[in-house]
């Protein structure tokens, strides 16, 4: 029996395309493919085993459109930027009104806002998928945007193919028109650098202060993993720091350079935080952290000069623990802060709880605490994390652990960029009175920008202003 024609087609079949078009075919969805390099094509649709039953190869792009049955929902998984226009173009020679792409690459929002208002001659969304490979093809976080009637449209097809969260809800969601999905995944991969860059400093104070080995470390990190901290990154760092080096047998994380890649999403986090003057200051950290991390030569040059800065510290790793607590709930609080200030700036209807119910599973920073962060954000979604009572509740028994941490990582060279940067935060944010007034007086000094005064009397300017 000749299989229906598909109404689900994608492009792009490298690592990320391929493993989601299985997954679609997987869940029951015929799939028509194509890439731009009819070879790889090919060998996907021969190593598909079994799915290939489901799935459709075509040699070019007008024979993609031609082997779907109308209306068309095409999955654009091509690189960022330039490329996606290119795409679109192309296909706007082939598409009809009512047919759909969507862009599930990592695209800037903005590109998306652009391409939404620009008038493209057929339908367009733009969808946030996180999961990495792994998520593409067993499950991942999927974050949508455009309108809710190509939600409404595509939501069987990404609600079967999403990862599952423990209740048994698809990690799959409507985030809001326009470029609110890819929005919402630039956060997520923002949280995701600060996650990551916390943990690789409370990694290296176990290493450089408390002097432990890699195989020492790798158990700490497997029974943190076992209560609060409990999450997909906790887990894979405790797997890195177990591994084996099959060259040298000893420690494979001790032989991994000391410089991180990065892709650009957490940059544009902290770009926008900072255009919508919302402070994320664990993400920034974060992406600083990176950024230094590339420049071997220079930081080799500084510890020639000014000798090695680590040295031995006197800590408990019980603090450890509670400062990356700590410091997880404080850059959770900034990004769900920044998405509430973009949801008032772009007019999206951002649901809260419903972005931390789609990051409980599939999605690199997938952790047990989101269940505790759907739960408060459902109470009240605008109200900053760190004031609700059960995350109040835990910064009072974690922030004092994590001073001691940042001040054990100041006296002993411990550099501790996110783990600081969010106590700092946490200070400004608990004091009512804070420091400002000396820069407004400042600023009225050299500029006559006025001020307020706190009983409310008339005097926009010091007396230096007849000076």
């Amino acid at each position: 029996m000749a299989m229906t024609k598909p109404q689900v087609g994608l492009i792009g079949l490298g690592t990320m395309g391929a493993a989601l078009a299985l997954n679609i075919a997987e869940k029951g969805f015929p799939i028509a493919v194509w890439n731009r390099t009819a070879s790889v094509t090919a060998e996907f649709h021969d190593g598909a085993g079994a799915l290939a039953a489901q799935i459709v190869p075509t040699d070019t792009l007008a024979g993609l459109v031609a082997a779907m049955a109308p209306p068309r929902s095409i999955i654009l998984m091509v690189p960022a930027g330039k490329p996606v226009d290119d795409m679109l173009a192309q296909l706007a020679k082939h598409l009809a009104p009512e047919d759909l792409v969507i862009d599930a690459g990592n695209a800037n929002f903005h590109d998306t806002n652009r391409r939404t208002a620009q008038g493209l001659p057929f339908r367009f969304m733009g969808i946030g998928v996180s999961g990495g490979e792994a998520g593409a093809r067993h499950g991942p976080a999927i974050m949508a945007g455009g309108t809710r009637q190509d939600w409404d449209r595509m939501a069987g097809v990404f609600r079967a193919i999403a990862a599952q969260a423990d209740d048994g809800t698809p990690c799959a969601d409507h985030m809001g028109e326009a470029g609110a999905g890819h929005f919402v995944k630039a956060v997520h991969n923002g949280i995701e650098y600060a996650d990551m860059q916390m943990i690789a400093e409370v990694y290296g104070v176990m290493r450089d202060g408390l002097g432990l080995t890699a195989p020492q470390i790798a158990p700490i990190l497997a029974r943190w993993n076992e209560g609060v901290l409990r999450s997909y990154l906790v887990e894979i760092s405790a797997a890195v720091a177990g591994a084996v080096d099959p060259v040298t047998g000893g420690p494979l994380l001790d032989m991994i350079v000391d410089a991180a890649g990065q892709k650009g999403t957490g940059r544009w986090t902290a770009i926008e935080a900072q255009n919508l003057g919302t402070p994320v200051p664990v993400i920034e950290a974060a992406v600083m952290a990176r950024n230094v991390s590339s420049r071997r030569v220079e930081r080799a040059a500084g510890e020639a000069l000014y000798g090695p800065a680590p040295t031995r510290a006197t800590l408990p790793v019980g603090d450890l623990e509670q400062a990356l607590i700590a410091g997880k709930i404080l850059c959770y609080a900034q990004g769900f802060t920044m998405m509430t200030a973009a949801a008032d700036e772009f007019g999206w209807a951002l649901d809260m709880p419903a972005i931390a119910r789609v990051w409980r599973a599939g999605c690199i920073i997938r952790s047990a605490m989101l269940n505790d962060m759907a739960e408060a954000l459902a109470q009240d979604p605008t109200r900053n994390l760190m004031l609700a009572p059960f995350f109040a509740d835990l910064l009072r028994q974690t922030t004092p652990a994590l001073r001691r941490v940042v001040a054990q990582g100041a006296l002993h060279g411990l550099g501790l960029p996110a783990l600081s940067a969010g106590l700092a935060w946490f200070d400004l944010m608990r004091t009512a009175r804070g420091t400002a007034n000396m820069i407004q007086g400042q600023r009225d000094y050299f500029g006559l920008h006025g001020f307020r005064r706190l009983d409310g009397l008339d005097h926009p300017h010091g007396p230096w202003a007849s000076s």
